[in-house]
């Protein structure tokens, strides 16, 4: 497997967090690189210049290594969540085009990186395992977020909507990271607008 060139300043950025930060950032580099199922413990720990040792004094095992990656990652996309509905508070359009504009501006990132949450799926089999179901919760609490924005903008089916908003976000971070489609932050800014004027002014005869 061919190997990413690492992040621009990474050796002195990292050099400068303490141990547990260095071991998740790279567990992260790694994760996204190769694959949760592929990483082993040993690599993190050399990644993250410290040891075996050191690392299971943070994380039990390397299952709950991954959950708290994961975990740091769904928190981001709350607080985006959090930051649109503070700055467009009772402006439920506004709201949903903000979180589009936010998964438009990590399309770049997504195309280089790929998206943690796709590349983690398939590397956790078993439906029960703990990462699974974060991830599973993440996107549940997340899709009722959209409803409740698209209730607010005036959808007369909310539920619907957010539907298919979900596809459209989720399918903007499939096409940037396979490349399969051109300008995928603008498309997705107007696929999503268009959603939102579609739900809010089509009425049943």
């Amino acid at each position: 497997m061919t190997s990413s060139p690492p992040r621009p300043g990474r050796d002195s950025r990292v050099a400068r967090l303490p141990p547990r930060e260095r071991i998740l950032d790279a567990a992260e580099e790694l994760f996204l690189r190769e694959g949760v199922r592929a990483v082993g413990v040993q690599a993190i720990a050399e990644r993250a210049k410290t040891t075996k040792m050191a690392l299971y004094r943070h994380f039990a095992t390397k299952d709950a290594l991954i959950e708290e990656w994961l975990r740091i990652v769904a928190a981001g996309y709350a607080t985006a969540f959090d930051q649109v509905e503070a700055e467009h508070p009772d402006d439920g359009r506004a709201q949903v085009l903000g979180v589009a504009r936010f998964i438009a501006e990590g399309l770049p990132d997504v195309a280089r990186r790929g998206c943690p949450f796709v590349n983690s799926i398939a590397g956790l089999p078993d439906p029960d395992h703990p990462a699974r179901r974060l991830i599973e919760n993440h996107k549940a609490a997340q899709r009722r977020r959209l409803t409740d924005m698209c209730e607010r903008a005036g959808a007369h089916a909310p539920d619907d909507v957010s539907a298919e908003i979900t596809f459209l976000l989720e399918g903007a971070q499939i096409s940037a990271q396979n490349g399969s489609v051109d300008r995928a932050g603008d498309r997705l800014v107007a696929a999503v607008s268009a959603a939102v004027d579609r739900g809010t002014t089509a009425r049943e005869e």
